[in-house]
């Protein structure tokens, strides 16, 4: 037996330095389940740090956003404050910014702020930051610079007007251009002296052009991005509430068969204008009050485009109505 595993040679007693170090790194190298281990306790030390990190990034915010002077809602130029809802399509107790990341309470409508300031103070420091006054070859500088169809600093604005993520918006361009180019179409457009004014009281910028639908707001000359008012942003749109209905069956100091009578001229009159979605509506107002010197009832049609399948899907009830109608039996 002896002579079978004689070729079966002993380790030798005298190693070199690299055998040694490579054997004692194999021996005490820990084993995978034991490695697996040691990276879920370190997890488990740094998670409670990033989510206090977190809180305390929110609190911070919170206490910022809550200097701000004005209430925070969905629209501020599409919506009136001094109309009162009569309803909630949802709970009120659903803030759309999130829980826990503003320091306000939302009723259904808005966020109104805690602490009112003081107007004359609120103006100064806009004037401080707007600076001197623009010089005729600087606005003409900005103007051919930012007024283009092709500028990347655009902002479009639907129907819902300056919205409360549109502020963000801007304060995000004014960090690399000193002007933004805002091009509203819709509803809107019906008052665009109130969209320049919402746009200029909120953002705390200027308008140095206007032409038709297209504006170009300035920022200031002492804007300084790191200084810029925080917004949190909303993470979904609200449900708007229910108001009353504008248009009434009968109309004020009219009986119900004089307006019945007005409103069957009125549909059988040829349309003043034809409206369509997302259109530029700046000359309705004037179109209808000039239409209002000769005649007390104006047609304004809306032009609703729909799909080949919404079509057929019209066209077809309309048949069978007429169908069943024929058909009716005795």
């Amino acid at each position: 037996m002896l002579k079978l595993f004689a070729w079966r040679r002993s380790i030798p007693t005298n190693c070199s330095r690299p055998y040694l170090l490579i054997s004692r790194f194999l021996s005490e190298r820990p084993s995978p389940s034991s490695q697996d281990h040691q990276q879920s306790e370190i997890l488990k030390e740094k998670r409670p740090k990033t989510t206090s990190q977190a809180h305390a990034t929110n609190s911070d915010g919170a206490g910022e956003n809550s200097e701000l002077p004005f209430d925070f809602m969905y629209s501020y130029s599409e919506s009136s404050q001094g109309a009162k809802p009569i309803g909630f399509r949802e709970p009120p107790k659903f803030s759309p910014f999130g829980p826990g990341r503003i320091d306000r309470e939302w009723n259904g409508v808005c966020a109104p702020a805690k602490h009112k300031l003081d107007a004359d103070k609120l103006t100064e420091e806009k004037e401080k930051i707007l600076g001197d006054p623009l010089s005729d070859e600087e606005i003409a500088e900005l103007v051919d610079k930012y007024r283009h169809s092709d500028c990347s600093r655009q902002i479009n604005l639907g129907k819902g007007g300056v919205t409360h993520n549109s502020l963000e918006d801007i304060h995000n361009h004014w960090k690399r251009a000193e002007a933004v180019r805002i091009k509203c179409l819709g509803v809107p457009t019906l008052d665009m002296d109130n969209i320049c004014f919402h746009l200029e009281d909120k953002s705390g910028g200027k308008i140095i052009y206007r032409h038709i639908n297209i504006l170009l707001l300035y920022r200031g000359r002492n804007y300084d991005p790191r200084k810029r008012p925080q917004l949190p942003t909303m993470l979904w749109k609200p449900y708007p509430p229910l108001y009353p209905k504008l248009v009434k069956k009968v109309a004020d100091g009219l009986t119900f068969v004089q307006t019945q009578e007005k409103r069957n001229r009125g549909l059988a009159s040829p349309p003043l204008m034809k409206l369509t979605r997302n259109g530029v509506y700046v000359n309705v107002v004037e179109r209808v009050r000039t239409a209002f010197e000769t005649e007390d009832v104006v047609r304004i049609w809306f032009l609703v485009f729909l799909s080949c399948s919404k079509m057929s899907k019209l066209y077809s009830g309309k048949g069978n109505e007429k169908n069943r109608g024929a058909f009716k039996p005795k």
